[in-house]
Parts: C-alpha cells; structure tokens; sequence
C-alpha cells in the first residue's frame, strides 16, 4: 500500500495534459500497489495564497503575537506540510506557462518548503529532512524544451525537491504540443513511452 499525493498545478480543468497524463500515472501506480490512497491538491481549483506578510508572520512570531489571520496561514501551511510528508509517492502536474512553473505550484513549494519542517540549517549548511519519498512531474509543453538551455522548469523544480532532500525525481514531458498536429501526436507517443516504462 502507497499514500500518494497528488497536486495539479494546471488552471484548466477540461482539456490539461498534465491533468489526463497525471491521471493516467496515478492509476498505474494504484493498479501496483492496490490499497494505495490518494490525496489530491487542485491548485487550479483552490489556489494557495502566495507567500505574504501573513503567512511570515504566522511563521517568525511568537504564538501570543500572532493575529488570528497569522494563525490560519501557519496552520494551512503545517497541513500541507504534512500531505507532503506522509506521502510515499508525490505526483506533481507541471503546466509550462511562460516558460516556468505555474504561480500556484510556486505557491504550494512556497508553503512547503519551512525550515524545521522540511529542510534544517547546520553548521555544514541546509539539510533536506523530507527526501525519503518517490516524486513524479508531469509536464505539457507547447514547444520542445527538455534538454535546453531555456528549460528552466526541470531544473528549478529539481532544485526546489532537492532542497529538502528528494532526489528521486522523474519527469513525464508532454512536448510539442503546439509545433502542429505531427509534432504534437509525436510528444504525446513520447509521453506514453514514459509511463509505459515505468510501468
């Protein structure tokens, strides 16, 4: 039995290729493991607010300075803290808009990533403390990045999981879509490739 996490980042919900691929993954894996349970967070459908004054607040304050707003965004954070650390398997579906990740996936690692949670600070420098767990990103792309020098969402999404210690990170690219009918049914088959693999 897994404990999957699920978090789509995509602002459409009817027509996403991360949403169908994400989906498709997350089958695979519960036909594996069955008894697996799953935990989605639709970022698309209920964005995280971005990082603020508040939330800082409700991190850095002592709890009898803290407004009752401070309060809440601390706790939103802690609980999505704790999906993310009582996963097995994390399943992130990555739209590419203007070139990077999507303002509300940012969001969710801007929550996750606390220190004392999810990474520590020692003499050495930062630690990861959430690394014992398998990511997946799924991504759809209008053009052909992977492997670039202006993919900049492979890179940085790794360099964010890394941060707090995930190193087993793998990527399903949906590419081409937007390079014409060929080039996009070619991304697609590339994209089923993957998840056959690891199948």
């Amino acid at each position: 039995m897994k404990k999957i996490l699920v978090v789509q980042s995509s602002a459409r919900q009817e027509g996403s290729l991360t949403r169908e691929y994400t989906a498709q993954l997350v089958r695979q894996i519960e036909a594996a493991n069955p008894g697996s349970w799953v935990v989605t967070r639709d970022l698309g459908a209920e964005p995280i607010p971005h990082l603020d004054g508040t939330l800082l607040g409700g991190w850095m304050k002592p709890a009898e300075e803290q407004t009752e707003e401070e309060r809440a965004a601390a706790a939103r954070s802690g609980q999505l803290i704790d999906e993310l650390l009582a996963s097995d398997i994390v399943v992130i579906g990555s739209s590419m808009y203007n070139f990077g990740i999507t303002s509300t996936l940012k969001s969710w690692f801007d929550h996750v990533l606390l220190a004392g949670r999810t990474f520590k600070y020692t003499e050495n420098g930062p630690v990861g403390l959430a690394g014992d767990r398998k990511v997946y990103v799924v991504t759809a792309r209008g053009g052909r990045y992977a492997g670039t020098p202006i993919d900049f969402q492979e890179p940085y999404i790794r360099q964010l999981l890394g941060f707090i210690g995930i190193q087993d990170v793998e990527f399903v690219n949906v590419e081409g879509q937007a390079l014409g009918e060929e080039e996009a049914a070619k991304g697609r088959a590339e994209a089923d490739q993957a998840l056959a693999a690891i199948a």
